[in-house]
């Protein structure tokens, strides 16, 4: 078992305090966006272990967990793991932290993905090209459990919902995607509706974001997550985008599952984040990067949604299990209460447990909050103590 050391990302979006606050320490001032827990190429946790495995005193022994699985996947992963996936980690877990919206987006589909990735391969688009969209033959599903209250977008609403909330504004320019969304049936008037604000005059669009922002700001109450994120993003496409999506204020210990197809965004708050290992992303708004129109629309599903909460199911080991139908990860959360017996979280397969309250142990190793550690496959691992702990893992 070895403690991670792990990178945060300071993206734009990312709140100044929230990680921080959960580690500790003061902040920089700068955003913290996101912290890394994996083998993901991009930023990679990194280990210290001499070659008998044991952690080493020596911060110059770290290496990266990826160059470790490397060496040696089926003792890291497993068998069942690198047969199933290959022999790589599978998910990447993160503590998020939005202090402002990000993009709204989508993910393919695995046999999408592949086409995809394939197609750009085969026409020789470089793989940072700003208009590239596959950047690897994987999909993306993801799931977000909140450590505080959480706001976000997840699937379309009902089409009538919609035309609702664009009329309650009171916008004359509103009111041809409105029609369209009571005239059509639900497939078709969500396709229409998204492709024209997509597709419009970048100008006129500009004014009816500017429009639709004053009347939510006059407004507030139900308008009030628009007007924020119009703050953040003027005059763009995606304000108007994001109406046809429904907010979703997760309570500390929920969660949403994003499957393919399903357009979302984050919006405000500190949660858990585990996807599949994958930088597949399509962006339809709040966003200045490309945004591939016809691809888009070809991954989206229109279709409304129920946005789908989940909350933890619980096992007699104490163990609460967020159920998605994906074999790339799988998260649950222990709550351990002090004097409490040690629980084994012994596993044929790879995992990393992450503390996110108290001050609980895994083996021998002491963690606070936002500290976490990679258990090989197979090692023997007991937790205890008194705190939270996440765990993450996949379905070999």
């Amino acid at each position: 078992m070895d403690r991670l050391s792990n990178t945060v990302r300071p993206y734009a979006w990312g709140s100044t305090t929230a990680i921080p606050a959960l580690l500790g320490v003061a902040p920089t001032g700068e955003p913290q966006a996101e912290m890394w827990m994996g083998a993901h190429p991009g930023a990679p946790s990194r280990i210290a272990r001499t070659e008998t495995g044991t952690a080493s005193a020596s911060a110059s022994a770290e290496q990266s967990l990826t160059d470790v699985i490397d060496v040696d996947p089926a003792r890291e992963l497993g068998t069942a793991t690198v047969e199933k996936f290959g022999p790589r980690l599978p998910f990447l877990l993160k503590l998020l932290a939005a202090g402002a919206p990000l993009s709204l987006q989508v993910h393919p589909n695995l046999d999408q993905a592949k086409a995809g990735y394939a197609d750009e391969e085969r026409r020789s688009v470089p793989i940072d090209a700003p208009h590239r969209t596959y950047k690897d033959a994987n999909h993306k599903p993801e799931l977000i459990c909140a450590l505080t209250p959480f706001d976000g977008l997840c699937g379309f609403r009902r089409p009538l919902e919609a035309a609702e909330a664009m009329e309650g504004l009171g916008v004359d320019s509103l009111k041809p995607y409105a029609d369209l969304l009571r005239a059509q049936p639900e497939e078709a008037a969500l396709r229409e509706v998204l492709t024209a604000i997509l597709t419009a005059d970048p100008d006129e669009m500009a004014e009816t974001v500017t429009a639709a922002a004053a009347a939510a700001e006059r407004i507030g109450d139900a308008y009030a997550p628009y007007a924020r994120i119009a703050h953040h993003f003027p005059g763009d496409a995606g304000v108007i985008a994001a109406m046809l999506l429904n907010y979703v204020r997760l309570q500390p210990g929920e969660a949403l599952f994003l499957g393919a197809g399903v357009p979302h965004a984050y919006l405000d708050g500190l949660g858990v984040e585990i996807m599949a290992n994958s930088d597949n992303v399509l962006r339809c708004g709040l966003t200045p990067k490309h945004i591939d129109v016809p691809e888009l629309l070809r991954i989206v599903r229109f279709e409304a949604t129920d946005p789908g909460i989940l909350r933890p199911e619980a096992s007699p080991s104490g163990e609460e299990l967020y159920e998605t139908p994906v074999d790339e990860f799988r998260l649950s959360r222990f709550d351990l209460s002090p004097g409490a017996a040690p629980a084994d979280l012994t596993a044929p397969t790879p995992q990393i447990l992450l503390c996110t309250a108290g001050a609980p142990s895994a083996g021998d190793l002491a963690l606070a909050p936002g500290e976490s550690v990679f258990v090989p496959a197979g090692e023997r691992v007991h937790v205890s103590g008194a705190g939270t702990l996440f765990r993450a893992t996949v379905v070999a």
